[in-house]
């Protein structure tokens, strides 16, 4: 057994993925003493099996597109022999990989030590190193211990992964190539989005949602318009229906799918990805040595969503381990982790509001919104205004050809209430939404917006048409 050595520091992160890391960093530029405990990469799953990864891919995919919109709508003879697997995950893993040298020196060059190896807790402040060269090491955290540590693509009873037929998200990212056909179960981001790289790479895709609609925590429209888009590139979208059974064929997986009707469908696939989501990691975290517990979905509830602390003083967290309203995204848990350091240094921090995020899906078409969804202004008891103005209203939009749309939500007012929220459809829209952000987080008018002028062509043409109408 190693030596039992202690250690004081200020702050300790455990976990450094966007929470974590981001957490660090702050924490270490307000003065404070900072140690951050990783088992894996710094960086976490969005750096090495999601965000980052993935967008590289489906920025390839565009490409792909693009060379079949050249020749079947701008009469550009162009041909796509094959795609070179190794080639493009050669390049995406040069990306990745340069980001993570990225993070690494940031985190040296603001004086946080990483501990490599896993960290439990082993009291309110206490925090043993359990693996690695430093296993053994107890340190105690004067200001406070930050919870880290992400989360792990959920898997349902009965489709265990094999990382061949049955895959995660993980597993589909780092396949030896990309199958002929798939069946993608889950609707979400997640599901959407692999399921329109894949048809960008030649596949037969069948996308099961087992909601009324794709996207379910989107605005109805959005869903529409984005089911729309995938179904005129030839995915076969499925909603308000069921997986009954899977079964591992030699060459595939025959799946049973109860549809919305109640009958039975049966879709034979190379490749069945399961992408129902998220769940956060605490396995070995030590939560009862400090008197924490999950709640019934596995999170760590904060008391205080102000500072992000528990019902511990001086424990905090951030990221994949909060339920809602945070949002389980990257940029909501790097929002996080700056709260919760400039609360450690003694500041007072503005909360994260978890409304003026914004949430992208970077499927073709992408969507990207801000604010409340239409439904969600009703039932909050706001008299709204509701404004729709398709891409293709604009010359830009028919330029891209791909249609798509903006919808404002706003409340009800002479020369344009309260902006409410934003939601967006179509090419490059991840790209638009800063300004909508804005829009949305600093309470603007309708009327206020329609006064500025949007560069001409472009597709925010169209956001501010959309406003105009509202003014």
């Amino acid at each position: 057994m190693a030596e039992t050595r202690e250690h004081a520091t200020d702050v300790l992160v455990i976990g450094g993925g966007t929470g974590g890391y981001s957490t660090a960093l702050r924490a270490a530029a307000l003065g404070l003493d900072v140690v951050l405990a990783e088992r894996d990469l710094v960086g976490g799953t969005c750096l090495h099996r999601g965000c980052i990864p993935s967008k590289a891919m489906l920025h390839a995919a565009e490409l792909v597109d693009g060379i079949a919109e050249a020749r079947e709508r701008w009469g550009v003879k162009a041909t796509l022999d094959s795609v070179d697997w190794s080639a493009l995950t050669a390049t995406r893993d040069d990306i990745v990989s340069r980001n993570h040298r990225g993070v690494e020196g940031h985190l040296a060059h603001a004086g946080v030590r990483v501990v490599r190896g896993s960290a439990s807790l082993t009291g309110p402040r206490t925090v043993r190193i359990d693996s690695g060269a430093e296993a053994g090491a107890v340190w105690t955290a004067r200001r406070g211990v930050v919870l880290a540590t992400g989360s792990r693509p959920r898997t349902l009873p009965g489709l265990e992964p094999d990382g061949s037929r049955i895959v995660t998200s993980d597993d589909a990212l780092f396949a030896p190539g990309l199958p002929g056909s798939v069946l993608v179960l889950g609707g979400g981001a997640i599901g959407v989005e692999y399921a329109s790289l894949h048809r960008s790479m030649g596949a037969e895709v069948t996308l099961v949602e087992a909601a009324d609609r794709l996207l379910p925590l989107e605005d109805a429209d959005v869903s529409r318009h984005l089911t729309r888009g995938l179904k005129k590139r030839g995915v076969d979208v499925r909603v308000g229906a069921r997986l009954e059974g899977a079964e591992v064929l030699e060459d595939g997986v025959r799946a049973t799918v109860r549809d919305a009707r109640g009958e039975l469908r049966t879709v034979v696939a190379e490749r069945l990805l399961v992408a129902v989501g998220r769940v956060p990691v605490t396995d070995g975290l030590g939560l009862a040595a400090a008197g924490l517990a999950t709640d019934a979905r596995g999170f760590v509830a904060p008391a205080d969503w102000s500072r992000l602390e528990t019902s511990v003083p001086g424990v905090h967290v951030v990221g994949d381990l909060l339920p809602p309203p945070s949002l389980g995204l990257a940029h909501a848990s790097f929002a996080e982790g700056l709260l919760v350091a400039e609360t450690l240094a003694g500041g007072s921090p503005r909360p994260v509001d978890y409304a003026a995020v914004p949430r992208v899906t970077y499927s073709s078409p992408q969507t990207a919104s801000v604010g409340l969804s239409e439904s969600e202004a009703r039932e909050r008891g706001h008299e709204v205004e509701v404004n729709s103005m398709p891409l293709t209203a604009v010359a830009k939009g028919m330029v891209h050809g791909q249609g798509g749309v903006v919808k404002v939500v706003a409340e009800r007012g002479d020369g344009g209430g309260r902006v409410l929220g934003v939601h967006l459809v179509g090419p490059h829209v991840s790209e638009m939404i800063a300004e909508s952000q804005l829009i949305v987080g600093w309470d603007a008018e309708a009327g206020d917006v329609a006064q500025h002028v949007h560069a001409h062509p472009t597709l925010s043409e169209a956001v501010g048409e959309a406003f105009l109408s509202l003014a």
